[in-house]
Protein backbone atom coordinates (compact mmCIF):
# COMPACT_ATOMS: atom_id res chain seq x y z
CA UNK A 1 0.00 0.00 0.00
CA UNK A 2 1.38 3.59 -0.82
CA UNK A 3 1.12 5.99 1.97
CA UNK A 4 1.03 9.52 1.56
CA UNK A 5 2.86 12.08 3.81
CA UNK A 6 3.03 15.72 3.74
CA UNK A 7 4.91 17.80 5.66
CA UNK A 8 5.64 21.75 6.06
CA UNK A 9 9.09 23.11 5.75
CA UNK A 10 9.10 27.00 6.46
CA UNK A 11 5.66 28.03 4.52
CA UNK A 12 6.30 25.27 1.59
CA UNK A 13 4.71 21.80 1.95
CA UNK A 14 6.50 18.49 0.56
CA UNK A 15 4.55 15.64 0.00
CA UNK A 16 5.48 11.96 -1.09
CA UNK A 17 3.56 8.68 -2.06
CA UNK A 18 5.52 5.40 -1.14
CA UNK A 19 6.08 2.37 0.49
CA UNK A 20 9.04 1.55 2.54
CA UNK A 21 10.64 0.78 -0.48
CA UNK A 22 10.23 3.00 -3.42
CA UNK A 23 8.50 6.52 -4.09
CA UNK A 24 5.94 6.76 -6.51
CA UNK A 25 5.28 10.91 -6.57
CA UNK A 26 6.77 13.72 -5.08
CA UNK A 27 5.18 17.44 -4.86
CA UNK A 28 5.63 20.51 -3.45
CA UNK A 29 3.43 23.89 -3.20
CA UNK A 30 2.57 26.38 -0.55
CA UNK A 31 -0.46 24.70 0.05
CA UNK A 32 -1.27 20.96 1.42
CA UNK A 33 -4.25 20.20 -0.70
CA UNK A 34 -2.47 21.04 -3.65
CA UNK A 35 0.67 19.14 -2.95
CA UNK A 36 -2.47 16.43 -2.14
CA UNK A 37 -3.79 16.71 -5.70
CA UNK A 38 0.04 16.36 -7.17
CA UNK A 39 0.42 13.08 -5.48
CA UNK A 40 -2.82 11.61 -6.31
CA UNK A 41 -2.18 12.73 -10.02
CA UNK A 42 0.64 10.85 -10.26
CA UNK A 43 0.78 7.32 -8.51
CA UNK A 44 -0.98 4.29 -9.77
CA UNK A 45 -4.73 3.99 -10.00
CA UNK A 46 -4.31 0.18 -9.13
CA UNK A 47 -2.80 0.62 -5.75
CA UNK A 48 -4.57 1.36 -2.89
CA UNK A 49 -3.10 4.59 -0.85
CA UNK A 50 -3.72 6.01 2.51
CA UNK A 51 -2.76 9.47 4.50
CA UNK A 52 -0.97 7.37 7.90
CA UNK A 53 -1.28 9.35 10.61
CA UNK A 54 2.59 8.62 11.51
CA UNK A 55 5.87 8.81 9.05
CA UNK A 56 7.86 6.09 7.65
CA UNK A 57 11.75 6.48 8.37
CA UNK A 58 11.32 6.05 4.72
CA UNK A 59 9.49 9.04 3.54
CA UNK A 60 10.67 11.02 6.57
CA UNK A 61 14.08 10.69 4.53
CA UNK A 62 12.46 11.27 1.20
CA UNK A 63 10.53 14.45 2.57
CA UNK A 64 13.88 15.82 4.09
CA UNK A 65 16.03 14.99 0.98
CA UNK A 66 13.23 17.14 -1.30
CA UNK A 67 13.94 20.18 1.08
CA UNK A 68 17.58 19.72 0.72
CA UNK A 69 17.13 19.68 -3.04
CA UNK A 70 14.37 22.73 -2.43
CA UNK A 71 17.31 24.63 -0.89
CA UNK A 72 19.82 24.08 -3.86
CA UNK A 73 21.85 21.73 -1.15
CA UNK A 74 20.63 18.15 -1.97
CA UNK A 75 22.43 15.82 -4.83
CA UNK A 76 18.31 14.99 -5.96
CA UNK A 77 17.43 11.42 -6.78
CA UNK A 78 19.04 9.00 -4.66
CA UNK A 79 16.39 6.80 -3.16
CA UNK A 80 14.36 4.64 -5.18
CA UNK A 81 11.90 5.57 -7.35
CA UNK A 82 9.12 3.67 -9.11
CA UNK A 83 8.82 4.41 -12.41
CA UNK A 84 6.86 0.89 -13.59
CA UNK A 85 3.75 2.80 -14.26
CA UNK A 86 5.66 5.14 -16.60
CA UNK A 87 6.44 4.66 -20.24
CA UNK A 88 9.76 3.73 -21.28
CA UNK A 89 10.81 7.08 -22.83
CA UNK A 90 9.31 9.03 -19.91
CA UNK A 91 11.51 6.95 -17.44
CA UNK A 92 15.07 7.21 -19.72
CA UNK A 93 14.38 11.08 -19.98
CA UNK A 94 13.91 11.00 -16.36
CA UNK A 95 17.04 9.18 -15.32
CA UNK A 96 18.77 11.34 -17.64
CA UNK A 97 17.62 14.63 -15.82
CA UNK A 98 18.00 12.88 -12.68
CA UNK A 99 22.13 12.83 -13.18
CA UNK A 100 22.08 17.03 -14.04
CA UNK A 101 24.61 17.78 -10.63
CA UNK A 102 23.36 20.51 -8.32
CA UNK A 103 24.87 23.92 -10.15
CA UNK A 104 24.24 22.49 -13.83
CA UNK A 105 21.55 22.71 -16.22
CA UNK A 106 21.01 20.80 -19.35
CA UNK A 107 18.71 21.98 -22.63
CA UNK A 108 15.74 19.65 -24.12
CA UNK A 109 17.66 19.40 -27.08
CA UNK A 110 20.65 18.16 -25.00
CA UNK A 111 18.53 15.50 -22.76
CA UNK A 112 16.74 14.55 -26.30
CA UNK A 113 20.40 13.68 -28.24
CA UNK A 114 21.13 11.56 -24.90
CA UNK A 115 17.88 9.56 -24.66
CA UNK A 116 16.61 9.70 -28.52
CA UNK A 117 13.53 11.62 -29.57
CA UNK A 118 13.12 15.70 -29.80
CA UNK A 119 13.13 18.38 -27.49
CA UNK A 120 9.56 18.86 -27.58
CA UNK A 121 8.84 15.30 -26.38
CA UNK A 122 11.46 16.27 -23.45
CA UNK A 123 9.82 19.02 -22.69
CA UNK A 124 6.24 17.52 -22.31
CA UNK A 125 8.22 14.47 -19.66
CA UNK A 126 9.34 17.53 -17.92
CA UNK A 127 5.61 19.16 -17.72
CA UNK A 128 4.48 15.42 -16.20
CA UNK A 129 7.48 15.10 -13.74
CA UNK A 130 6.03 12.86 -10.97
CA UNK A 131 9.17 13.04 -9.33
CA UNK A 132 9.74 17.01 -8.53
CA UNK A 133 11.92 18.16 -7.44
CA UNK A 134 13.94 15.03 -6.81
CA UNK A 135 14.31 15.02 -10.63
CA UNK A 136 15.12 18.29 -10.95
CA UNK A 137 13.01 19.40 -14.21
CA UNK A 138 13.89 23.00 -13.02
CA UNK A 139 18.06 22.14 -14.41
CA UNK A 140 15.88 21.41 -18.08
CA UNK A 141 16.33 24.66 -19.96
CA UNK A 142 15.71 26.38 -23.74
CA UNK A 143 18.98 26.01 -25.83
CA UNK A 144 19.56 29.32 -25.61
CA UNK A 145 19.90 29.38 -21.89
CA UNK A 146 16.08 30.86 -21.43
CA UNK A 147 13.91 29.34 -18.84
CA UNK A 148 11.67 27.61 -21.25
CA UNK A 149 8.79 26.12 -18.84
CA UNK A 150 8.19 25.36 -15.62
CA UNK A 151 4.52 23.50 -14.01
CA UNK A 152 5.46 26.03 -10.88
CA UNK A 153 6.24 28.83 -12.86
CA UNK A 154 9.25 30.53 -14.09
CA UNK A 155 9.67 32.83 -11.18
CA UNK A 156 9.83 29.41 -8.79
CA UNK A 157 11.95 27.92 -11.38
CA UNK A 158 14.74 31.08 -11.34
CA UNK A 159 14.82 30.94 -7.76
CA UNK A 160 15.72 27.30 -7.78
CA UNK A 161 18.58 27.74 -9.95
CA UNK A 162 19.53 30.98 -8.09
CA UNK A 163 20.06 28.82 -5.11
CA UNK A 164 21.73 25.98 -6.73
CA UNK A 165 24.34 28.58 -8.20
CA UNK A 166 27.87 27.15 -7.34
CA UNK A 167 30.38 29.78 -9.58
CA UNK A 168 30.72 26.87 -11.99
CA UNK A 169 32.27 28.12 -14.90
CA UNK A 170 33.19 25.34 -17.20
CA UNK A 171 30.44 23.04 -18.99
CA UNK A 172 30.70 19.16 -19.13
CA UNK A 173 29.56 16.15 -20.06
CA UNK A 174 28.39 13.61 -17.86
CA UNK A 175 27.45 10.14 -18.82
CA UNK A 176 23.84 9.22 -19.45
CA UNK A 177 23.58 5.28 -20.37
CA UNK A 178 24.75 4.75 -23.37
CA UNK A 179 25.38 8.37 -24.69
CA UNK A 180 26.57 11.81 -23.07
CA UNK A 181 24.17 14.31 -21.67
CA UNK A 182 25.46 17.82 -21.89
CA UNK A 183 25.55 20.35 -18.74
CA UNK A 184 26.37 23.80 -18.78
CA UNK A 185 26.72 25.95 -15.47
CA UNK A 186 23.54 27.25 -14.23
CA UNK A 187 25.16 30.77 -14.27
CA UNK A 188 24.68 30.75 -17.99
CA UNK A 189 21.24 30.85 -17.31
CA UNK A 190 21.72 33.22 -14.33
CA UNK A 191 23.71 35.72 -16.42
CA UNK A 192 21.46 35.54 -19.69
Amino acid sequence: MIGLYTKNFEDVWFGVACDDKKIFATSFSSSQINVLHGLLANIPFNIPFQQPAEFSSFAEQALDLMKDVYDGKGAGQTLPLSMEHLSNYAERVLEAVALIPVGYVSSYGAVAKAVGGSPRAVGRVMATNPFPPLVPCHRVVASDFSLGGYSGGLRAKLEFLKREKRGFIEKMEIPAKKKRLQVYPVEYVLNK
